[in-house]
């Protein structure tokens, strides 16, 4: 009876979709206040809708269903109940049905709180929300219905995929979704706006907490699930530049552009065709993501669903909501005014810049992505685009845009002195060089590259520091005052400073793991020992062991440093015994920001193992770096200016003479 319930109530948030992408949008362009006034209670009956959905899912889930088509072909009865409740989201069907509730939840956001945007923005954005929730709850319901029942129930499931029964896996999709999904709305902004003719510097401070909360949660689950992968798949690596790392890679640096693009647009209310058109490209880029996870055109290990008729389905939606949406914008974008004219050499002309290469680097992953499939489609031939295409595309682009990041900050609006903000970045520079420095004293000159890319990373780490003392000219009024000036800078301000900090610190974490680990791949016989980065490792043999759904072989080893034992790791080789399908866990040692990493391979007749050895220096640092970045968000996000409302512009001043007193 749940299981009805919940289907019943997809089926009734399918109806309502229907009638608010509909309603308040005819009451937008006539202003009818009443038509208008259904968008939020019908956004807000929506989500309550698919959550009862969802919940009865999870239910199922819960509960172990087996009567539930979903149910039985990713679930088991002995799984951990973190990775029940996680399934749910662990397949195709599921998945989407949390991409839809996430959908919804950020209409009702808009609907419920959005009370300081304009009533007729608001119904139209709320309208063309519905418009991408009606196309996905009807694939759902088409295509992809969670619902269905087997008439006799099996006794038992067939497991969760073993690869996404992990801790991070649990958390890694609903983040990433998030982040997917909450450029929906800024993408419904944009093209309502288009629609009614509202583009101005108001509308990109409606815009700016929507894209920041989806930046924010699309950071963090885009680190989460490189970490994951780093972990749990054995290999060692942090990225691999796979096309569906890719897919969610690519709204992260349009989503980027997009927030440093309305920064000028709402300060300055130029860059208004450009700002629109990142909104609808971001989004889009969302959804070309979905596409290539579902369709069935990728084997990765990220992929959920290989039925093409999915993937028809999505390449329609995809097709009505980008290719209407440009063609919207094609129509709308001349009659939109130029705003105010400023020098290249000016806070906005560096944010320009930012944009310039941010949106190349996209552009770079795009094509390295999608060459290979246009080409397997067009012609039949099949190649691969790997990590040496994207790091001579990517990385180039990426070494002069982090050269920029400091000084943008510390340039004034409108016209600036690149002499004066140099002379502002001395101490960060002065560090950057003694970074360099050091580093090569450190690890010698046989990677001459890698400790530039260290001193780059300082250089934007210090640059962030520079412009908080900048902004209170912590050297010129002392530093009781200067505190006191820090202590009351706007949110904004802080998150700038802290999210390009965070940025300098992955770029380190990924500088030093990358150019300075230590690697070493042997087969071990208990007893043996093997020595890296001045740590010994004993490997003291493997034994099996069982866990709830899957059988193990751990293997034991003895970390010592200067003969003293600093820790016992325990790698294993899992085997799901429902779907029979192996899985490697890795063992690591974590010492400061550095990580010790050990993978257990192919065991032998003989009793010996296949091991790998890492020695990863400062690689945390790719992660926290992440994190200090979303936490930025975070508090730009938390910025009152941006809760109080939009910002109004001055009225002009009248060239008429004054009228003569009496």
């Amino acid at each position: 009876m749940i299981i009805e319930l919940g289907h019943y109530a997809l089926v009734l948030a399918f109806a309502l979709s229907l009638i608010q992408s509909v309603v308040p949008l005819v009451g937008a362009v006539r202003e009818d206040s009443r038509l208008m006034a259904i968008a939020p209670p019908v956004s807000v009956a929506m989500f309550f809708l698919v959550a009862i959905s969802f919940a009865a899912l999870t239910v199922a889930y819960v509960t172990s269903d087996f009567s539930v088509v979903n149910v039985w072909e990713n679930s088991h009865s002995a799984k951990p109940m973190i990775y029940k409740i996680s399934g749910v989201w662990g397949n195709h069907e599921g998945s989407v049905l949390l991409w839809v509730l996430i959908l919804v939840f950020f209409g009702a956001l808009v609907g419920f709180f959005g009370t300081n945007i304009p009533a007729s923005l608001r119904a139209a954005t709320l309208s063309v929300q519905s418009w991408v929730t009606a196309g996905f709850v009807l694939f759902i319901l088409a295509t992809s219905n969670p619902f269905e029942r087997i008439v006799q129930a099996p006794m038992e499931g067939n497991d969760l995929n073993p690869i996404l029964q992990d801790i991070g896996l649990a958390i890694h999709p609903p983040l990433l979704y998030v982040g997917y999904v909450g450029f929906s709305i800024t993408f419904s902004f944009a093209v309502a706006a288009l629609i009614l003719g509202r583009i101005d510097a108001a509308w990109a401070r409606w815009v700016r907490p929507w894209t920041l909360l989806a930046w924010v949660f699309l950071t963090a689950g885009i680190a989460m699930g490189s970490y994951w992968a780093y972990y749990e798949l054995g290999w060692g690596g942090w990225w691999f530049w796979d096309p569906v790392e890719n897919a969610s890679f690519m709204p992260w640096l349009a989503g980027t552009a997009l927030l440093h693009s309305a920064i000028v647009m709402e300060k300055r209310d130029a860059l208004k065709v450009w700002t629109v058109l990142l909104a609808i490209f971001t989004f889009s880029l969302s959804l070309l993501g979905t596409f290539l996870v579902r369709s069935g055109v990728l084997t990765s290990v990220h992929a959920f669903a290989t039925d093409p008729e999915r993937g028809v389905f999505i390449l329609v939606l995809l097709c009505l909501f980008i290719g209407g949406s440009l063609t919207l914008y094609a129509w709308r974008a001349p009659t939109l005014k130029q705003g105010g004219l400023f020098a290249p050499i000016s806070r906005e002309g560096a944010l320009v810049l930012n944009n310039l290469f941010l949106t190349a680097a996209a552009s770079a992953v795009f094509v390295g992505t999608l060459y290979p499939l246009a080409l397997d489609a067009v012609t039949g031939d099949k190649i691969s685009v790997g990590a040496p295409f994207f790091n001579l595309t990517f990385g180039p682009l990426m070494i002069p845009l982090l050269i920029a990041v400091p000084f943008g900050p510390v340039l004034a609006w409108k016209r600036g002195d690149l002499l004066a903000a140099s002379q502002r970045l001395y101490a960060a520079f002065g560090l950057a060089i003694l970074a360099v420095l050091f580093t090569f004293w450190l690890w010698g000159y046989q990677r001459v590259l890698a400790p530039l890319g260290v001193g780059l990373a300082v250089w934007v780490m210090a640059g962030a520091l520079a412009e908080l003392t900048t902004r209170v000219k912590l050297f010129e009024v002392g530093l009781v005052r200067g505190l006191s000036r820090l202590k009351g800078l706007p949110g904004s301000a802080w998150g700038t400073a802290i999210g390009h900090f965070g940025i300098g610190v992955t770029v380190l974490g990924i500088v030093t793991a990358s150019a300075f680990q230590e690697e070493r791949v042997l087969t071990m016989k208990a007893g043996e020992v093997i020595e890296l980065a001045g740590y010994e490792m004993t490997f003291e043999g493997a034994a099996p062991r069982q866990g709830p759904n899957y059988r193990e072989d751990v293997g034991h080893f003895t970390v010592r440093e200067g003969g003293n034992v600093i820790a016992r790791l325990q790698p294993s080789k899992r085997l799901y015994t429902a779907r029979q399908m192996p899985t490697t866990e890795a063992g690591i040692m974590t010492v400061g920001f550095s990580q010790l990493y050990l993978s257990l391979g192919e065991g032998r007749d003989d009793g010996a193992i296949d091991v790998r050895v890492y020695f990863k220096p400062l690689v945390t640092l790719i992660w926290i770096g992440c994190m200090i970045m979303a936490f930025g968000g975070l508090v730009s996000i938390a910025d009152r200016r941006l809760r109080v409302g939009a910002p109004r512009p001055a009225a002009r001043r009248s060239n008429a003479p004054a009228p003569a007193a009496e």
